[in-house]
């Protein structure tokens, strides 16, 4: 599904940047949730999944979250609500590297998509956070075990309970971002970013962010499995053996 509210670039063969642009504030609607879910799809599918930066047009806002115009028709506001979380499942799953370049106001479902992110890059006037409690309105369920699961259950509570914004300064001290730059800066950096992560070898990085994702729910004997598994695959990779010769190589002659 395309949309004029996703704007696809490609910088290079090899990394796309997705822009979010829906004046005012790039708030999520269904329908744009369903056309983020189909690029992703398409580039998920493709044999090298390209690496992403995913910002929002404008200086104002990265995403202020759902359209709160569409819980008005409850069928609407729950249709929405599961294609949301089906995208969530999608970044949490993308195989490449994901960059998110905040500029500005990341809040309800922009921050969840920021959580999910693999390195994120914030302007130094960013806001962010959860404020649905105070408009009634509760985050996705997976956005708030995310939450807690990355930046601990006592940042995640005062978060979710509070409905307060925290700056950039307080979300790089408590995790939620990697990188603070300026507003003119921020895009550029998260594009240079995530070209240094699109130089690891692919496969690699796609074991670890699966690693990361699912080794709490598993037991040592289904870890052990993924560990050998795993290890099956990337042996027999030329890149990540090109990449033991030059170690082992590099160390003999150290």
């Amino acid at each position: 599904m395309k949309t004029d509210e996703l704007i696809c670039t490609h910088i290079d063969a090899d990394l796309v940047q997705l822009t979010i642009d829906r004046p005012p504030a790039n708030a999520l609607s269904e329908p744009l949730i369903t056309a983020l879910i189909s690029i992703f799809s398409d580039f998920a599918q493709q044999s090298v999944p390209p690496c992403i930066v995913l910002t929002g047009a404008g200086e104002k806002f990265f995403c202020a979250g759902g359209d709160i115009n569409e819980v008005a028709d409850h069928e609407l506001a729950l249709s929405r609500m599961e294609a949301f979380h089906a995208f969530l499942e999608q970044l949490e799953q993308y195989p490449s590297p994901l960059v998110c370049a905040v500029n500005g106001y990341a809040v309800g479902a922009g921050f969840e998509m920021v959580l999910h992110a693999d390195y994120v890059v914030a302007s130094a006037d960013s806001r962010l956070g959860f404020p649905e409690i105070n408009h009634g309105l509760l985050p996705a369920a997976k956005g708030m075990r995310h939450a807690a699961t990355l930046l601990g259950q006592r940042a995640a509570r005062s978060l979710l309970f509070s409905g307060e914004l925290i700056t950039a300064g307080d979300a790089l001290a408590m995790g939620a971002v990697d990188a603070i730059s300026t507003r003119d800066e921020v895009l550029r950096d998260a594009l240079a970013e995530c070209r240094a992560l699109c130089s690891k070898e692919r496969q690699l990085f796609a074991a670890i962010k699966r690693t990361l994702r699912e080794s709490s729910r598993m037991n040592d004997a289904a870890l052990l499995q993924m560990t050998l598994d795993d290890l099956r695959g990337y042996l027999g990779n030329a890149k990540t053996a090109d990449a033991r010769c030059r170690f082992l190589t590099r160390n003999k002659k150290g």
